[in-house]
């Protein structure tokens, strides 16, 4: 079992940086393939970013690729999202999310652990 709690959203200008946080308990986080989704509203969960579990590989979508920066500390239990050059259109809830040992997947349904969310809201 996994408890995913994500940090660090708010209210930037287009241009603006934030950098989110989500901090797992479990004492196999290490083992564990952590991803980033967001969802707009009105519109379905989109996966942003996924790392490996030994951070060896990453991955984004193409919207947030030279943008955005996905990284862990294993030692922390907690992985992060830097998030660079931000622009009104990535408004969203942003989600942590984890799978045990699966390389990887951008679909919502492949994971079997959640956060809550955290808001990020970008003023033009």
């Amino acid at each position: 079992q996994v408890q995913l709690v994500e940090s660090g959203g708010g209210l930037v200008q287009a241009g603006g940086s934030l950098r989110l946080s989500c901090a797992a308990s479990g004492r196999t986080f290490s083992r564990y393939v952590m991803a980033w989704f967001r969802q707009a509203p009105g519109k379905e969960r989109e996966f942003v970013s996924v790392i490996s579990w030994t951070s060896g590989s990453t991955a984004y979508a193409d919207s947030v690729n030279g943008r955005f920066t996905i990284s862990r500390d294993n030692a922390k239990n907690t992985v992060y999202l830097q998030m660079n050059s931000l622009k009104p259109e990535d408004t969203a809830v942003y989600y942590c999310a984890a799978v045990f040992l699966k390389w990887y997947s951008t679909l919502p349904r492949e994971y079997d652990y959640w956060g809550q969310g955290t808001e990020v809201i970008v003023s033009s």
